[in-house]
């Protein structure tokens, strides 16, 4: 764990937020509108640790930015719409099924590297939000935290400064509409990469149900 008074002066108070706040973890209707296939109904919740306040905190503020959102366009625009804006070289979701918890992980943090560039663009467009500044901030710290959950972090490649120019280069735009959907685009796909992950890694955490029920008959057979 990092020993930086910065990163635990937000986790701390990311966490006091939480708790004395009541902060809503968004439901399953801000799932993607593709639909998710686990057939779970909300997002469950985990037991508190650094990774799960600080993932928690970071749907907190992609939420406001839905709120914003609806509260800018008056109706004229849903925003689901968003889903349907194609931005590209964004990370894929974690699937829900044959992928490992590690293997989400280092999804999760490639992903993350990705939109922590892309973020970049997010507060260009709009430099008087507060919304850019603190997802940034949380993903930053959520890289960090998942670094620690990964066996061998060292292997998941870092962006080059190349890499991160063209990332900067594909979401421009001359037409400032078309710039600024764009950013909004980036909070709603980040949005939906984080509950996807967070969900997938949830249910990988769970006891297998036929492991539980052959656990329960040992016992009964005691």
């Amino acid at each position: 764990m990092p020993s930086n008074p910065d990163w635990i002066s937000a986790v701390t108070l990311a966490a006091l937020l939480l708790c004395t706040s009541g902060f809503p973890l968004p439901d399953a209707s801000t799932d993607s509108p593709n639909g998710d296939p686990s057939g779970e109904e909300g997002v469950t919740e985990w037991p508190v640790d650094a990774l799960k306040t600080v993932l928690k905190a970071a749907l907190y503020t992609t939420e406001r930015h839905r709120k914003e959102f609806e509260a800018e366009f008056q109706g004229m625009l849903d925003y689901d719409f968003l889903d349907k804006y194609r931005i590209p070289s964004l990370p894929a979701l974690c699937p829900f099924s044959n992928f490992s918890k590690e293997a989400c992980f280092i999804r999760l943090l490639q992903g993350l590297r990705v939109y922590s560039v892309l973020l970049k663009h997010v507060a260009q467009e709009f430099p008087n939000s507060f919304i850019p500044i603190e997802t940034r901030h949380y993903v930053n710290l959520l890289i960090t935290e998942i670094k620690e959950k990964i066996n061998a972090p060292g292997q998941v490649s870092v962006l080059t400064n190349s890499q991160e120019e063209q990332l900067l280069r594909d979401v421009n735009n001359s037409d400032n509409f078309h710039r600024k959907m764009t950013a909004h685009s980036i909070l709603y796909k980040l949005h939906h990469f984080l509950i996807r992950g967070k969900r997938v890694i949830d249910k990988r955490e769970k006891p297998r149900r036929g492991m539980h029920n052959r656990g329960v008959e040992k016992n009964n057979e005691i």
